[in-house]
C-alpha cells in the first residue's frame, strides 16, 4: 500500500468552504399541499394505529403539521403553504377570481404562529367542522392549477426546487366537460414549463367501487421525467386506510431534493471520459449547529458571533494580513505564503481514473473508510455518458468484478484509492417501487498508516450445555419480522431536535426524553427470566465456582465480601438481582431515597434508573450518581 500525505487540522480552504456554504443557502425549497375537500375525504374511518377514527382530510393535514415541525428546523429558509380547494369558504391573496379556494396557510417561511394556528385548527373540532364544508359545484382544476401557479411565481420565483402535492380521492373530475379538461392539462403543462414538480397522492378512500385510475385525467396533467417514466403516479397512490407516519414518510423521501455532492469525470481509458455524478445514501445524521441561540431574554434570539485574532503577550487584534500559516517541522515553525498553502493542496483536478480492476471478493469487511458515496452518469458535459456507464456496470456485474480507481472527488481533496462495486437493482415484489438503484458504489479503501494491526485474542469455547442453553434464551428473544431500523431513532438527536422545536414554537419545555432503543425488561424477564437464571447456575457449575454462582451473578464480588464484613449490604443484595424488571429496581431506588439510604443502592441499579428517566449520568464515582438521583427525585 502507499503511504498517504495527511496534512494538519487547519487545511480547511476557506474560500471553498464559503463556495459551499454560498451554493446550498441556494439551495431552497417551496413546497405547497394542495388537499380536495370533498364529502369522501371527510369521511372517518380506521386510520389510526390506535383504532380512532379519522378523515383523510384530517390525515393529510396532521401530515403537512408534522413536516413543518421537521422543517422549521432542519431548513429553515424553505417555504411551506396550504392550499384548500373545494371549501364552500373563499380566501386567496393572488389576482384574480379563485371561487373555493381557501388558502389556509400562505406559501412562506413557517414561523411560529401559523404552526400554532394550524395546530388549533386540528385540536379544535367546531373550527375544522365549519371551515370543512365542501362545496356543491365542481370545482375547476385548471382554476387551482393557475392560483398554484401566481402562488409560486410571486412568492417563490427564484427557488430551485418547487413542488405541489396534489392530494385528492376524485380520479376524474372533469367527466362530462372536454374544455374544463383541456383548460386542466394546458395549466398543468404551464406548471411544468415554469419548473413545478407536481407529488401526486391518490386517495382509495371508504366507499369507492374501483381503485383509483390515473388513466381517466391525471396521466394528462402528471408530467413525469424520461428516466422516471417507470414511476407512474399510479406507484405513487397512498391508500386512504394508510397510517398516518406512512404518509409522512412518504412525503418526507418526496420533498427531500437529491444534491449531488459532486459533479466530475470518469476517465475509462485514454481518450475515454463519462460524467458522473456522486450521491450519498447512506450517512450518519449528526446534530446541525447553523446558530447560537440565547434563551435568557424574553423571547429567544438568534446571537450574531464574530472572531477576534489576539496577541497572545500583548492581547492587541491582530489584522488577518498580519498572519501566516506554519507547520512545526524539527522543532521549529516553517510558514508558507498563501500560494504556497493552495499549491500543496492541489492534487490535479477533480476526476476518477479506472487503474484496473480486481475480484468482487478483494472487498474486505474492514475496507470502507467511511460512507460510500453512489454514483450515477451525467449526460451535461458528455454525450453518452448512461450508455457507455451501462456497459461497464453490465460488464463488472457479469464478470463479479471491481474497478480500483484513483479518485479526487472535490477541488483541493486528498487523493483517494477506491472501488467502484456495481450494485444490483432492487424492487419491491409487492408494488414494483425501486428499493435499491442500479450502479456504482465508491469505496474509499485504507492507506498504509490507517490499518491497524488487531490485538492477538486467544479463543476459548463455552462447554455444550452452556451453549443450548442460550440458544434457548436467543431463539425466545428473536424478532419475529427481524431488526427494522426505521422503528428506532436516536433518541439524542429526537431529543435535540424536540427542545429546539420547543424554543421555535414558544412552546413548554420537555420533562422527559422518548428512547425507544431502552431494552423492554418486562418482556424480557417474562419470556427469559427464568432461563437466564438456570443459565447462570449452569455457568457456576462448568466454571468450577471461579464465578461464584449466582449469588454472584446477582450482586458482584465486592458487594459479597462487603456482606461478609457484616456490611449494609446484606438488604441491598436482597433486594437486587441481574434479572430485576427496571420497576422494580425503580421502586426499590424511590423507597431508599424516602428512607434516606441510597448509599445502600449499587450503582446498576442507580445507573438503570437515572437511564429509564432520561437523565444523561455525569461521572462514574457512586457519589456523583447519587447526587443526580437525589436532584431528579427532588424536582
Amino acid at each position: 500500500m502507499a503511504t498517504k500525505w495527511r496534512p494538519e487540522d487547519d487545511e480547511i480552504n476557506e474560500e471553498e468552504e464559503e463556495e459551499d456554504v454560498t451554493r446550498y443557502q441556494d439551495q431552497k425549497d417551496a413546497i405547497l399541499f394542495a388537499i380536495h375537500v370533498t364529502d369522501s375525504m371527510l369521511i372517518e374511518h380506521n386510520n389510526d394505529p390506535q383504532n380512532l377514527e379519522t378523515s383523510a382530510v384530517r390525515t393529510a393535514l396532521q401530515c403537512a403539521y408534522s413536516i413543518l415541525q421537521e422543517r422549521i428546523i432542519s431548513n429553515p429558509n424553505d417555504m411551506m403553504g396550504i392550499l384548500l380547494f373545494g371549501t364552500e369558504k373563499t380566501r386567496f391573496n393572488g389576482h384574480g377570481s379563485f371561487n373555493n379556494c381557501y388558502l389556509l396557510m400562505d406559501l412562506d417561511v413557517p414561523d411560529a404562529a401559523s404552526i400554532k394556528e394550524l395546530k388549533n385548527l386540528l385540536e379544535d373540532e367546531e373550527a375544522f367542522e365549519e371551515l370543512m364544508v365542501p362545496c356543491q359545484r365542481k370545482v375547476s382544476l385548471a382554476n387551482v392549477l393557475f392560483g398554484v401557479n401566481q402562488i409560486f411565481t410571486i412568492k417563490a420565483p427564484n427557488f430551485q426546487s418547487r413542488k405541489l402535492f396534489l392530494i385528492t380521492d376524485e380520479d376524474d373530475p372533469h367527466a362530462n366537460d372536454k374544455a374544463m379538461k383541456n383548460s386542466a392539462i394546458t395549466r398543468g403543462k404551464d406548471l411544468y414549463d415554469l419548473g413545478v414538480q407536481i407529488e401526486p397522492f391518490f386517495m382509495n378512500n371508504p366507499g369507492r367501487e374501483k381503485p383509483f385510475d390515473t388513466g381517466k385525467f391525471y396521466d394528462d396533467i402528471i408530467y413525469m421525467p424520461a428516466q422516471d417514466e417507470e414511476d407512474k403516479p399510479l406507484a405513487m397512490t397512498v391508500k386512504g386506510t394508510t397510517k398516518l407516519k406512512d404518509m409522512v414518510s412518504t412525503i418526507r423521501s418526496k420533498a427531500t431534493l437529491k444534491r449531488a455532492q459532486f459533479s466530475i469525470p470518469l476517465e475509462l481509458g485514454p481518450g475515454m471520459v463519462i460524467g458522473v455524478k456522486g450521491y450519498v445514501l447512506f450517512k450518519r445524521q449528526e446534530r446541525g449547529r447553523s446558530h447560537f441561540v440565547y434563551t435568557s431574554s424574553e423571547k429567544p434570539q438568534i446571537v450574531s458571533g464574530t472572531t477576534t485574532l489576539l496577541a497572545e503577550s500583548t492581547a492587541q487584534v491582530v489584522e488577518k494580513a498580519q498572519t501566516k500559516r506554519a507547520y512545526k517541522f524539527g522543532g521549529s515553525q516553517i510558514a508558507f505564503t498563501e500560494e504556497e498553502m493552495k499549491e500543496m493542496r492541489n492534487f490535479g483536478t477533480p476526476g476518477i481514473r479506472v487503474i484496473g480492476f480486481k475480484p468482487a471478493s478483494a472487498i474486505k469487511f474492514d475496507h470502507p473508510m467511511g460512507p460510500s458515496q453512489f454514483i450515477y452518469p451525467d449526460e451535461k458535459d458528455f454525450i453518452g455518458s448512461t450508455r457507455t456507464f451501462t456497459a461497464l456496470y453490465n460488464k463488472l456485474m457479469k464478470d463479479k468484478k471491481v474497478a480500483l480507481v484513483w479518485a479526487i472527488t472535490r477541488k483541493n481533496s486528498c487523493p483517494i484509492y477506491a472501488y467502484l462495486s456495481p450494485s444490483e437493482e432492487v424492487r419491491n415484489p409487492d408494488t414494483g417501487a425501486q428499493t435499491q438503484p442500479p450502479g456504482f458504489f465508491l469505496i474509499q479503501l485504507p492507506f498504509a498508516d490507517d490499518v491497524r494491526q488487531n490485538p492477538e485474542v486467544v479463543a476459548s469455547k463455552a462447554p455444550g450445555t452452556l451453549i443450548d442453553k442460550m440458544r434457548v434464551i436467543a431463539k425466545t428473544l428473536n424478532m419475529p419480522k427481524g431488526y427494522e431500523p426505521e422503528k428506532y431513532q436516536n433518541p439524542s438527536l429526537q431529543w435535540h431536535y424536540r427542545i429546539l422545536q420547543a424554543i421555535a414554537l414558544e412552546e413548554d419545555m420537555p420533562e422527559n426524553p422518548v428512547d425507544k432503543t431502552l431494552p423492554k425488561y418486562k418482556a424480557i424477564h417474562k419470556h427469559v427470566g427464568k432461563m437466564v437464571l438456570e443459565w447462570g447456575k449452569e455457568l457456576g457449575k462448568v466454571s468450577g465456582g471461579l464465578s461464584g454462582g449466582t449469588e454472584t451473578l446477582r450482586v458482584g464480588t465486592k458487594r459479597k465480601a462487603e456482606e461478609d464484613d457484616g456490611g449494609v449490604g446484606k438488604k441491598a443484595k436482597a433486594a437486587v438481582s441481574t434479572a430485576m424488571p427496571p420497576s422494580d429496581a425503580e421502586k426499590h431506588v424511590r423507597l431508599a431515597y424516602k428512607q434516606g439510604a441510597l448509599a445502600r443502592c449499587t450503582v446498576q441499579m442507580l445507573r438503570g434508573f437515572l437511564d429509564s428517566a432520561g437523565v444523561e449520568q455525569k461521572g462514574r464515582l457512586k457519589a456523583q450518581l447519587i447526587q443526580q438521583v437525589e436532584e431528579c427525585l427532588r424536582k
